[in-house]
């Protein structure tokens, strides 16, 4: 049994929403079922009901197209028609789907979030079409959008590996005929990511300013990241309990969360809190007091939502700080920082999160909190 929502579409099964919706008869030749059924992936009803209204009129103007394809056209018996069906009703969202069901058993967030991610990619770009019917020049296209998006070749080489792998396992799963168009596509060498730059310290001190004028989440999360140097995901995934304000030494406690892993093994770390990320952890601590969640409108109990956050922060910084500059440029900035008070390396890549390759440098329990605190308060008060 299922209950029905505001979207008269939208169906909620087993807490996840559902977008169902029936064929019209007079188009049910083009399908090979009698309904459309995907999963929204949510349980958020105000996020279900924008997929549904945007589904629909996807489909409305599809299927509007489709019947216009229908009219009298003059002559119409000296038109060839060659037909080469690939649409066999398999489409690239039921693919996912299925590689989503058979193979992230067991897998971590990271790896559903990126397969979800990449077939969003293509279907932005070339459509949500039946998994054979992509053609090697369409790939070609998609390879290009990518690469027109900043990305670097072992980037561009991962998503496609990831869109490969989703549509051969519906090829033999399925026993489809048609082959993956996605094979062979040639990625060119010399591809660079775009070079994120460092904010300059007046900007950085300007930027701390304006947040503590604006004074909201958003500006609270930014001033975090300027003087602690974290990566946006770690940051957006803490709960307030990390925040440790009751103690000499202030400081996050970055730790490994159900709704959010770290990157690696040195990313999990006590950062001290000094300057900007201490007004922010402060006023984090205050906001909210029935919330576990030191960002909620980027975090649950599921997961947390990196990707929108970065794109309302690094909208506001494009008026706020030079042109190229953006959030993880804050963590860029801050090894600049520490290297020019001559902050050891050790100690920078502790701060940090970042991987050493010196093997002696993984033995023992690593600086104190104290130690730590005297080179950051130095360059907050830079």
């Amino acid at each position: 049994m299922h209950n029905k929502y505001s979207d008269k579409y939208l169906y909620n099964r087993d807490g996840v929403y559902q977008f169902i919706r029936r064929i019209p008869n007079d188009l049910s030749g083009h399908y090979g079922s009698s309904r459309i059924q995907i999963s929204l992936k949510t349980k958020n009803i105000s996020k279900a009901n924008r997929c549904a209204r945007s589904i629909t009129q996807r489909l409305d103007d599809y299927w509007l197209g489709l019947r216009l394809q229908k009219l009298d056209i003059p002559a119409m018996n000296l038109i060839r028609m060659d037909i080469n069906d690939t649409d066999n009703g398999f489409r690239l969202s039921d693919a996912l789907d299925l590689y989503l069901k058979l193979k992230g058993i067991d897998k971590d967030k990271t790896f559903i979030r990126t397969a979800n991610r990449n077939t969003e990619y293509v279907i932005q770009v070339l459509g949500n079409k039946s998994v054979t019917a992509y053609s090697s020049s369409e790939a070609a296209q998609f390879r290009d959008w990518l690469i027109n998006k900043g990305m670097g070749k072992s980037t561009v080489k991962r998503v496609f590996s990831s869109i490969r792998s989703i549509i051969n396992l519906a090829i033999k799963e399925h026993g489809l005929e048609g082959t993956n168009g996605f094979l062979g596509t040639f990625i060119p060498d010399g591809l660079r990511k775009t070079t994120r730059k460092p904010i300059p310290v007046n900007v950085i001190k300007d930027i701390q300013e304006t947040c503590k004028e604006i004074d909201d989440d958003l500006r609270w999360l930014i001033a975090l990241l300027s003087d602690t140097g974290m990566r946006l995901g770690e940051a957006v995934g803490l709960l307030k309990s990390d925040l440790v304000l009751d103690t000499d030494t202030p400081h996050l406690n970055l730790i490994p969360h159900p709704w959010r892993r770290l990157k690696t093994a040195g990313s999990e770390r006590k950062i001290p809190l000094v300057g900007a990320s201490l007004w922010s952890a402060r006023r984090i601590k205050l906001s909210n007091p029935t919330n576990q969640f030191a960002f909620p409108r980027y975090c649950n109990e599921q997961t947390h939502n990196s990707n929108s956050a970065s794109a309302a922060l690094n909208k506001w910084l494009l008026s706020h700080a030079p042109e190229g500059c953006v959030v993880h440029s804050f963590r860029h900035s801050m090894r600049d920082r520490l290297r020019a008070v001559e902050c050891p390396k050790e100690m920078i890549d502790q701060i940090g999160g970042w991987s050493s390759s010196d093997v002696g440098e993984s033995y023992g329990e690593g600086f104190p909190l104290d130690v730590l605190y005297k080179w950051l308060i130095e360059i907050a008060n830079c």
